[in-house]
Parts: structure tokens; sequence; C-alpha cells
């Protein structure tokens, strides 16, 4: 006879989530985020309450930057463990969209349950319910369906027996893995039923290693035995799979120099002879150099967006194979490419071993010399007394970061400033957000990176513009004693969009705050208002003032905030590739005429194949 507990169905749901083990055996979803609200104080909010000494709950102050931080939880473990996210119904719940859709774009696991209206619909229309007048059972908890990887709603306590394990199944899946939305009616969380003791056991989920068809691998090798200039583009899948050393052996085996995305990069070391660096549109010269003359081009763990391939026109060569070793047969046949559905780590070995000693005779020397004797002096320290670059600013943080620094940031100028110029170390090190580009991810984010990895110096980058966004969590963070460094960069706006507006034509209107109207009201002083929220902040004058800051960091106890001016328009201008951002066919600006035609040439440039 089977063995049963009753319990509540938020109270089985938290005992089953507590149960489930990675490969390593630690928990998988470390602990559970909350604002509670009608929806799920009553029901989760006690599960959570009574499971407290084991199973950690942490207080937030937004749902989508608790969210945040859970992403980036499990973006710096390499998807080994993960945390999931409560929310109330209505708003609370919508909060967490753009969060959902962050961690989908970027394959990212979290577990999000939002409370949901009643399922007997006794009490109809509840407080906050959004209602459609033609189908009665949407609720707002259905926008989550396009922004993540799996959705149900729980109406019933029995149907955690299958919703859960499914749950698990996807945010443990290298192929499938994303954001879950299990959208909780509240009166289902209090409802009791007979649960099987069995349902409770611990449970190991191992990530598998899927091995590649036998014809796709031989198609792949024989596509790089007759390459003559090929090139890899490392990305993101390159670092989940573990897969770094294995990328070094195989480029040095087989003499293929490496170009690494924002998600890719720190697979090989800033200084690896066959690292030629950032690729696309906020890559450099070298690796853009390499990419446009390649006649293979074999993506690693990479979706292949636009940013990285210069709007599909970065690779030039008319005669141009495309590989695509990834896990998902999605991202695998993008663009025609010819598929190797893999993990990276397993199909760079039994691609090596196919490939038997073959070495590609493509040379890169003098490329990336010549594009660190264009970059490096615009990382140095000023003579005077100008104000600081962007580019200034990271040389500063550069000097005084270690083997342990990870910078992390989302939005804004700094992602195509850092990687361009970051000198990225050990794997890992480099954490950007660039799949959604979201902005008011990187406070909560370095918290979430900080809780991943406590031993690790966490250096956050971000303007004035994201940080007004969202910087709630960093009261939460001084309250939980989080230590990690903000560097807040205020060119009074939103600086990368006015050079984005100026380079497409466009007159100087409403990004920065001087050209907003009322802007030249605005006095924000943003080392009083992170001090106001708990953390040790200081407003510094220039670049040795900023070193000096940076020395200190490792005394404070919680986040650690330093505020410096910058110059808005400056911006690396070496390196990078064309972007397609639409400009108007028909102005009565000639600048945005002049841009027009300059559009219409690159669009020629454009490939489809």
């Amino acid at each position: 006879m089977t063995k049963t507990i009753r319990l509540t169905a938020a109270q089985a749901m938290v005992r089953y989530i507590a149960a489930q083990q990675n490969a390593d055996g630690d928990r998988f979803v470390e602990g559970c985020w909350a604002i509670f609200g009608h929806g799920n104080v009553a029901g989760i909010g006690e599960a959570l309450h009574a499971a407290k000494e084991t199973f950690p709950t942490w207080r937030g102050h937004n749902e989508q930057t608790m969210a945040h931080a859970a992403i980036a939880y499990a973006k710096q473990s390499g998807r080994r463990k993960a945390m999931a996210v409560t929310s109330s119904i209505g708003p609370g719940a919508a909060n967490m969209v753009t969060a959902a859709a962050l961690a989908h774009v970027n394959r990212l696991p979290v577990l999000l349950i939002p409370g949901d209206v009643f399922a007997d619909r006794g009490p109809d229309p509840v407080l906050q319910q959004v209602e459609d007048w033609t189908d009665g059972t949407v609720t707002v908890n259905d926008i989550f369906k396009p922004v993540t990887r799996y959705f149900d709603r729980i109406m019933r306590p029995e149907q955690l027996l299958t919703a859960l394990p499914r749950a698990f199944r996807v945010m443990t899946d290298p192929a499938e893995c994303g954001p879950v939305c299990l959208s909780f009616c509240q009166d289902v969380q209090a409802e009791a039923y007979d649960f099987p003791e069995s349902f409770f056991e611990p449970k190991v989920w191992h990530q598998r290693r899927m091995r590649p068809d036998t014809q796709e691998l031989q198609d792949v090798a024989d596509l790089i035995r007759g390459a003559k200039r090929p090139v890899i583009v490392a990305g993101g899948g390159v670092h989940y799979s573990g897969a770094t050393d294995a990328l070094a052996a195989f480029a040095e085996a087989h003499n293929i120099p490496v170009t690494e995305t924002q998600a890719g990069k720190s697979a090989l070391p800033w200084d690896h002879p066959l690292n030629m660096g950032p690729i696309g549109v906020t890559g450099g010269a070298a690796a853009n150099t390499v990419c446009a003359e390649a006649d293979v081009v074999i993506g690693i763990g990479t979706r292949f967006q636009d940013f990285t391939t210069g709007s599909w026109g970065l690779f030039a060569n008319p005669v141009r194979k495309l590989i695509s070793l990834n896990v998902a047969a999605y991202d695998a046949m993008k663009h025609g490419a010819v598929p190797l559905q893999t993990d990276a780590l397993i199909g760079l070995q039994e691609l090596g071993d196919l490939l038997n000693g073959h070495s590609c005779p493509g040379a890169v020397e003098g490329l990336k010399s010549d594009w660190f004797a264009q970059v490096d002096p615009l990382t140095d320290a000023p003579d005077g007394n100008a104000l600081a670059t962007d580019m200034q600013v990271i040389g500063a943080v550069q000097r005084a970061a270690h083997a342990e620094t990870v910078v992390m940031c989302a939005a804004g100028t700094m992602p195509g400033e850092l990687h361009k110029l970051w000198k990225a170390g050990k794997p890992g090190s480099y954490h950007m957000e660039y799949g959604f580009s979201c902005m008011g991810y990187e406070i909560a984010g370095a918290m979430g990176i900080k809780m991943a990895e406590p031993n690790r110096d966490v250096i956050c980058f971000t303007g004035d513009g994201t940080y007004m966004m969202a910087n709630s969590e960093m009261a939460t963070a001084a309250m939980m004693g989080i230590p990690f460094t903000v560097v807040v960069t205020d060119n009074r706006g939103y600086g990368c969009i006015n050079r984005l507006q100026m380079g497409t034509g466009g007159a100087e209107f409403n990004n920065l705050l001087d050209h907003a109207i009322g802007g030249e009201n605005s006095r924000i002083d943003f080392a009083k208002h992170a001090e106001s929220m708990g953390a040790v902040s200081i407003k510094v004058s220039s670049i040795a003032e900023l070193e000096q800051a940076l020395a200190r960091r490792a005394e404070a106890k919680g986040p650690y905030v330093i505020v410096i001016d910058t110059d808005p328009y400056p911006s690396t201008e070496p390196g990078g590739t064309w972007w397609d951002v639409g400009v108007p066919e028909v102005s009565t600006r000639a600048e945005v005429n002049a841009a027009r035609a300059a559009y219409e040439t690159n669009k020629k440039k454009q490939r489809a194949d």
C-alpha cells in the first residue's frame, strides 16, 4: 500500500522543490525570493515559513529585480543551480514578466510562482484580477506563456504530481533550459491532498550531455578540413557546458582563431594567442577582420544574435559556410547553418578526434597586437582635469581587478565598451546580460552573482539611467550584508542611445537630461541615494580618486557604491561593425538623409543565407 502524507498544495510544492538536487549533490533550487500579497501570503507564505530553517526565503523590494537576482545566480552558477521567485497576483505577477523574458532569451533557469485567481471562481472578480470578456480561463498570468519554456496553471493539488517534475525537467535540460512559470491558484495553495511519500524523496537531476549524430559530425569535419580561413565564434554555451578547456585544446590542435560573443567572453583568457577578442557590433578589429575573411564560421553555443553577426553583414566572404554546434536544434539550424546538435564539450572532443590532428592554414599574426595598440591608450588615466570617459573608468577598474574579480553589466554604454576593452582572465570573470540587455538587471544581478560565488570580488558597472530604473535591491543587499561594488557612471541621461540617435542622423532629443523637458532641473545625488538605502558610498571627481576608492572596496561589509561623472559623447571608435537600425526614408534633416544613404549601402551587404 502506498504511504501518503497529507499536505496543502503549497506545502507539497515547497517540500518537493527542497528535495531536488543537482549532480554535485547540492539543492538545485537554493531558495525562494518572495514578496507576499494576497494570492500567495496565506498559502505559499505559510509553507515557506514552515521550511525556513532548511529552505531559505529572501525578501526583496521589487518582483522584477528579485527575479533578476535569481537569474544572475543561475547564470553565474553555470545553470547548475537556480532559485524560485513568488509573487502575489496582478501587478506583482506582471512585474516578473520582464525578468521571465530575460531568462528566456538567455536560456537561463528560474522557477516563477505567481499567485493566481480562485480556481473555484467563487469570489470573482477578485482584487487585481484582469478579466477577459471572451475567455473565462484567462488571467494576467497568461502573459507568461510567450516568455517561459514551460507554463502550467495549478488548479488542483494533485496536478503538482506531474507539473513539478515537468518544471524541473525543463530547467535542467540544456537544450530546453529556461524559465518556468507555475501559476498557482490561491485557493488551491491552501487545499490539502494525500500525496505519496515517495514523491518527496531526493532526486538528482543530471544535465545530460547530448552526443552528436555521426553524419552531422562527419559533415562538419569535412568542412573544417577543407577550410582555408576558419574561425570559431564562442558563445555562452561554451561556459554552460564547462567546455572552456576543451575549446582551448581544440583551437590549439587545429590552429583556428577564436572570437567571443558577449556571453562567450572569458571562454579563453584575453591573452591566449588564438583569442582574437570580441566579435560584432561591439567587437574589435582583430576579430571582425578574421570573421569578414572566414570561409568557414564555426559557432559554438551561440544563437547568432544580430550584435554578433553585424546584422548578418559581418561574414562577408562570398563562399563562406556556417557551422552551428549547439544543444538546441532551433539554434543549430539558423541561417542555413550546417548543424552539429550536441553538447559543446562532447562535440569538441569528438570533432577533434575525427579531425585527427588536422591543422588549418589560417594566419592571424599581427591583428591582435594592432588592435590593442589602438585601444589600450583609451583606458589610460587622463593627464588633465577633463571629464572622465567610460573607457578611462574601465581602465581604472581593470587596474584594480585581480584574478577573482567578476565584472558585470547589462545595458547602456558599458556593455559595448566592456566587450571591446575588458581583459577577461579566467572563465566566469565576465558576466554580461546582453541577450535582453535589460536596464535594471545590474544591481540585483550583482547581488545574485555574489550569492552564487561569495568568495569572488564582484564589480558592477551601471549608468545613471539604468540605476534610476531599478535600484531597490541595493537595500536588500545592505539588509543582508551582501558585499559587492557598484561603479555608477553619471553622464546625465541615456548616453548610449543619444549617440545612436546622432549616428542615425537624429537631433539630440529626449535622451540626455539636458535635451529633455525640465532636464535642467534634475540634480540627483546618487551617492546620497545609495547611502540612504544602507550602502557605503562615495562620489569621486577624477580617475585618480576612483582608483583610490576602488582600493578600499574590501572594507565594505555590504554594497559599496562609487559615483563618477563621465562624458556622454566619446566611445571606442576602432573595431565594431554595422548594426541594422532603420533610418527614415524621408526627413527634412540633411543628417538623416545622409544616414539613410549609408544605411542603404550597408543593407546591400546583409546576407539572408
